[in-house]
């Protein structure tokens, strides 16, 4: 409408060469008339000339936000494009930026981004030489890779047909690239000298083995360039498969920036990339993520060179985090030469020849990297104390306002003058928006401002920390001594005749039934009261195994002999009157024997594994070790020594936290009883108070043969001869005391709830216990270990199905139901490993289960399935022979036989659903249980 009343107003105005004919005053008055309307004509013309572009936009394009002259722009398919019009200079940028890097890249596909880059130079089936087109059209033109991003550009003359041509060939190579055999043969090569070169400069080779060394699992730790063996090796196809997942619109970036019109740009970006759809895949965001590293490391890479070199990198957030900026102005001043404090402590007092700083930032958390090089003349060990000593000064000593300042202005003058280069801002671009949005640099300059002496001093308290870093040095030398490791070789030739040896022996086919393994056994005693129990069967590769177990002592002689016991047992296998301990080994090693010596307080027992034609010089050989042991002072110290580093790893990991608390807590004996619970620093004592007297007296009088004593054989053997064997070795062995079993009778306990704190650990013990009347001749016992079965006994079990299976709340969840022989003091555990963060919910968890279990109960079907699962379970395990050996062996010591085994399975058989539900509602009473949970919860933000 102002349109139509402007043209109106004019056609009623006298033209201005009519004005000549008036007077002077009425020419005047006309001609103040017509440029009023031709002001207001002027006037909204150039708005409808605004409104008209602003409406006219090409189809499929729509407008983002401007930022400081960039505007940017979306396509349907979901290509960003940012514009920034520069007629100052008669060039123009045109840049894509995809946002694929080499951390993008999976196992045998390292360097392959880089290698991609290449080949995208090769060609598309209209463009068959892009090199030579675009030094037909006089650009300056690259591509790179990078961490983050890769990104192809060209620096052309701004003119209408260079613009036109840039943008149709991106488009065109962006998802019609050959990526062809032939050209990934050729460009193979070309690559790999890239990487030979990498690989003769010694700063390149340091940096990568150092960030290699600083990440364990996120890509940022390989190097962009790759392995050789993945750039000789990559096929084509995945090559192919990696250009089509990242080479799409949605994922790409484009800039073009310098002097064009911007009408004719988007019109050209519409028509060239609107015409490409948008992928129907979808890309996955990548989740690795650093841990925390929890200490310092060191490498040294030796190669042939004439400097010496040290690296240190220190782990820092990502590129768009706040506190980013401060650590750049951390890094000049450190790093900065001539004025920076490397420079000063380094260069000016002539201990190393140049110094530098800089940083990776990147989309997810990079490296802070300070490094100096080191002429052979000068000292690498003066110099690397004085550069590690200079990084953590800046903890120690602030840096001052001048510090901060100088280092301020120079970033600033560097972005500031990037800015006024619409080049520049082209390419960099590229990397901001690889970090998260390229609106990001204007961000990131406003940052930079405002960093104060403050904000640097806290982050190098954050960052520069002697756990968070990791150093490289590099040592020139002449001749390396390496250890070149051949390639796996090709087995067919080796093969192709090879025939094998002759067939072992297959053994029988064993029934592990309770009654053909009783009908099995032969039963001895030797003169000194030991029970002789062996189980002959024909085994694979005629296999017998052995065990005796030694019993001894009583609660009063016991008393305070703990650790003399342990430590006793230890002894045994360093050394005897015949045989040193790598002797001992060198023999049983001969006698292709496995053996196994250990025990506590309680008993202890020797372990045997051999073939049939061994076991007679096998069991002469234990018995030497048993009844000859030497007891040398030096692996006294060795034993000693272990077992205090065995406890002091213990005594912050939540698991053994977890349980210590709980067992203290429902046991009751005092200290120096055998059966008392101690703290780590009650048994760390006790160690060092241990003496090699103390053992050697405690073999004295308590180790021998008894009735106690009970020595078992499974396997391939021959009875009779056995018996004589063992007659001989043993039999005249006696126990010098006599030997009563030091009881363990129920108590109850009143419950509580225990949390412990176990600062700086990434996991978290749940347990929930109680002590039981109990023992496994008890009428009940059948049902209750059914119960426990069903509950949380097995993998199958409730309390794994809810708490792993379904929440994924724990890695290893479950209960246990430990129930003693002729003896009361049984106890019930459930348990949950769990992330500190879950601990609420995962306790609630056990506690919903427990009551849903109590009250609703177990189903028909369920026990029906848990019954058959556990008496094919108890049929496997008789058919290992070590099971088997271990059973017998109790049983022995017990007077059982394989007939109460039998007859507890019909009792596990007949019990009805009624029975079980009862026992559980019974004694898993979660009134009587006491919950104990340790972990770092304080750092997980939660209150168990």
């Amino acid at each position: 409408s102002g349109l139509a009343y402007a043209f109106s107003s004019l056609s009623a105005t006298m033209l201005p060469g009519d004005i000549a004919n008036l007077p002077l005053i009425e020419r005047y008055t006309k001609f103040q008339d017509t440029m009023k309307y031709f002001r207001l004509f002027t006037l909204l013309a150039a708005a409808a000339a605004f409104l008209h572009a602003q409406g006219a936009l090409p189809k499929g394009i729509k407008k983002n936000v401007s930022v400081e002259g960039i505007t940017e722009y979306q396509l349907e398919n979901g290509l960003k494009v940012l514009l920034f019009p520069d007629a100052s200079k008669p060039k123009v940028t045109v840049n894509v930026t995809y946002l694929v890097g080499s951390k993008h890249e999976n196992y045998g596909e390292t360097g392959m981004a880089h290698l991609l880059e290449h080949l995208v130079f090769k060609g598309t089936p209209t463009r068959k030489l892009i090199w030579q087109e675009l030094t037909d059209h006089g650009a300056q033109f690259n591509g790179t890779t990078s961490l983050d991003r890769t990104n192809y550009y060209e620096v052309l003359n701004s003119t209408s047909e260079n613009i036109k041509w840039a943008i149709e060939m991106e488009a065109d190579r962006m998802v019609n690239s050959r990526i062809a055999k032939s050209d990934l043969d050729s460009e193979m090569t070309v690559v790999r000298n890239e990487f030979e070169m990498g690989e003769n400069n010694p700063m390149r080779v340091l940096l990568q083995r150092t960030m290699a060394l600083s990440f364990d699992w996120h890509n940022y730790g390989k190097s962009t360039i790759g392995a050789r063996a993945d750039i000789e090796n990559v096929p084509i196809e995945r090559l192919q498969g990696f250009y089509r997942k990242y080479y799409q619109p949605d994922n790409a970036l484009l800039v073009i920036a310098g002097k064009f019109e911007e009408s004719m740009v988007l019109e050209l970006v519409a028509k060239n990339f609107g015409a490409i759809p948008r992928p129907t895949r979808k890309l996955d965001k990548t989740y690795t993520s650093e841990p925390t590293q929890d200490g310092e490391r060191t490498v040294t890479v030796r190669r042939v060179g004439d400097i010496q070199m040290i690296l240190a990198m220190h782990h820092v957030p990502a590129g768009t985090h706040p506190d980013f900026p401060a650590i750049e102005v951390l890094s000049a001043i450190l790093g900065h030469s001539p004025t920076g404090r490397l420079y000063k402590a380094l260069v000016d007092n002539k201990k190393a020849a140049s110094v530098m700083g800089f940083e990776f930032q990147q989309a997810e958390p990079g490296l802070l990297v300070h490094g100096a090089t080191v002429r052979k003349e000068q000292s690498m060990e003066e110099a690397s104390k004085i550069f590690l000593a200079t990084i953590e000064s800046a903890v120690t000593e602030p840096p001052s306002k001048e510090e901060v300042d100088r280092a301020k202005t120079n970033i600033l003058k560097q972005v500031e003058l990037a800015l006024t280069d619409s080049e520049q801002v082209g390419l960099q671009l590229s990397e901001w928006a690889s970090m998260a949005d390229w609106r990001m640099i204007y961000v990131y300059r406003d940052r930079l401002k405002a960093v104060t002496v403050d904000d640097v001093m806290r982050v190098a308290k954050a960052y520069l920390k002697a756990d968070n870093r990791s150093t490289g040095r590099f040592i020139p030398t002449e001749k390396p001594d390496r250890s070149d490791i051949p390639v796996a070789p090709d087995v067919a030739p080796v093969l192709s005749a090879f025939k094998g040896s002759a067939v072992v022996d297959k053994g029988e086919v064993f029934d592990p039934t309770p009654e053909n393994v009783e009908a099995r056994i032969k039963r001895a005693q030797l003169p000194n009261g030991l029970k002789l129990v062996m189980m002959p069967k024909l085994t694979r590769g005629n296999i017998v195994r052995a065990r005796i177990t030694l019993r001894y002592g009583d609660e009063k002689s016991l008393f305070g002999k703990s650790n003399a016991a342990v430590i006793a047992w230890s002894m045994l296998m360093r050394g005897t009157t015949k045989h040193s301990r790598q002797q001992l080994q060198d023999e049983f090693d001969k006698l292709k024997a496995q053996v196994g010596v250990g025990g506590n307080w309680q008993f202890g027992t020797a372990n045997i594994e051999t073939v049939r034609a061994n076991l007679p010089a096998v069991l002469k050989l234990v018995a030497e070790v048993l009844r000859e042991p030497a007891f040398p002072e030096s692996e006294f110290e060795q034993i000693k020594q272990a077992a205090l580093a065995g406890v002091e790893s213990m005594r912050r990991d939540p698991q053994f936290m977890a349980s210590n608390a709980l067992r203290r807590h429902n046991n009751t004996f005092p200290r120096g009883d055998v059966r008392a619970v101690r703290t780590p620093e009650e048994e760390v004592e006790d160690i060092n108070k241990s003496t090699l007297a103390d053992a050697k007296q405690f073999y004295k009088d308590f180790f021998g043969g008894s009735s106690d004593a009970v020595m078992t054989v499974v396997g391939d053997m021959d009875p009779a001869e056995l018996q004589t064997l063992a007659g001989q070795l043993l039999g005249d062995w006696k126990t010098p005391r006599p030997v009563e079993r030091v009881l363990t009778p129920y108590k109850k306990v009143p419950p509580t709830t225990i949390t412990l704190e176990a600062p700086d650990k990434a996991n978290a013990m749940f347990l929930a216990g109680t002590s039981i009347n109990m023992n496994d001749e008890d009428p009940e016992y059948p049902a209750l270990m059914m119960a426990n079965y069903i509950f949380g006994g097995t993998p199958a079990s409730r309390l794994f199905g809810r708490l792993r299976q379904k929440e994924g709340w724990s890695y290893g969840a479950g209960s246990q139901l430990n129930v003693p022989i002729k003896n009361t003091g049984a106890s019930f555990l459930a348990y949950g490993i769990l992330a500190p963060a879950n601990i609420v919910k995962l306790e609630a968890g056990y506690k919903e289960e427990l009551e849903k279990a109590r009250t609703a109960g177990f189903t028909d079907e369920e026990v029906a399935k848990a019954k058959s699962s556990w008496l094919q379970e108890e049929t496997v395990a008789r058919s290992e022979d070590m099971m088997l050996l271990g059973q017998i062996s109790s049983n022995a010591y017990w007077g059982r036989t394989l007939r109460w085994t039998a007859d507890m399975e019909k009792k596990v058989a007949a019990l009805t659903t009624a029975q079980i539900n009862a026992a559980l509602k019974k004694y898993f009473d979660p009134a009587t249980i006491t919950i104990v949970r340790a972990g770092d919860f304080k750092k997980a933000g939660v209150t168990p």
